[in-house]
């Protein structure tokens, strides 16, 4: 027996990155009592401002941005009972491409030893038995994403530990599915380029090669509260357009790839902590 509850680590990039991609297992273990710890990586400060003020716009004010996205962040992580959120407080690089992406400070301009570092600590703080975070590629070439994934995966290197090891991604099927409900809603309008603007057209895995589909069905009301929780990024954030029933439909299981395992646990599995309890 341990002397530590079992524990779920989350690493995300940005404030909203939480809920979109994990928000549904967040709130289920919470609920059966596993400690859940996120950790954001950035500041949020390349989000819209008040007004749906656009980064590099006129009165886009990235500090007051990253204090609002604060506030917005620690309403979602009530929502989802998050055990402990943790902040490495990096400015935010923007979309791959923006001149934000070579700023001093951002996140993608800091060394990954640095960054790793800092992670280290933190999982030899919690040791987590499960980590989460975005494929090599930050599931669809967001730099700060991509930097999460190294920052992550070369902090484990210079622990002793040895957790389950997720990385978050969407089945072809359900993009298929996400495609046509934005045709629905008119979401493949000609839209500003955004931290969401995203292309869904080649971005998840077929659905055998996905190793791990958890039913967080139950749990899509807390997901779906916490999205809204980021109100400054409303514009962005194309799910909330759905309604509860949609999302809860196309939302309502959460999936991933196993990368690193010691359990032996038999594939495909429904349960991140399978093995392990």
């Amino acid at each position: 027996m341990v002397d530590r509850p079992l524990t779920l680590m989350a690493v995300h990039a940005h404030p909203d990155d939480e809920a979109t991609g994990t928000g549904g297992v967040l709130a289920r273990y919470a609920a059966e009592g596993i400690r859940t710890v996120l950790v954001t990586c950035t500041d949020g400060g390349c989000g819209d401002g008040p007004g749906g003020v656009k980064p590099g716009d006129p009165g886009h004010d990235p500090a007051a941005v990253a204090a609002i996205r604060r506030q917005e962040l620690e309403a979602s992580c009530e929502v989802l009972k998050i055990s402990h959120l943790e902040l490495l407080e990096y400015a935010d690089s923007g979309m791959m491409g923006w001149p934000t992406n070579d700023a001093p400070g951002s996140f993608w301009q800091a060394p990954v030893a640095e960054g790793a570092a800092r992670l280290a600590a933190l999982l030899r703080q919690y040791r987590p038995d499960v980590v989460v975070t975005y494929d090599e590629n930050g599931f669809y070439g967001h730099p700060d994403h991509i930097q999460a994934n190294r920052i992550t995966m070369a902090a484990l290197e210079l622990t002793d530990l040895t957790p389950k090891v997720y990385w978050t991604t969407v089945p072809f099927s359900t993009m298929r599915r996400f495609g046509e409900a934005m045709r629905e809603l008119g979401g493949d309008e000609e839209q500003p380029e955004s931290e969401e603007a995203v292309d869904f057209s080649d971005i998840g895995l077929p659905d055998e090669e996905i190793s791990t589909w958890v039913d967080t069905a139950a749990f899509a009301g807390q997901k779906f509260d916490a999205l809204a929780a980021h109100a400054s990024q409303g514009e962005n954030i194309f799910f909330l357009k759905m309604g509860l029933e949609r999302f809860t439909d196309l939302m309502g299981v959460e999936t991933f790839v196993r990368v690193r395992d010691t359990t032996d646990a038999a594939l495909p599995e429904d349960d991140l902590f399978a093995g392990l309890r």
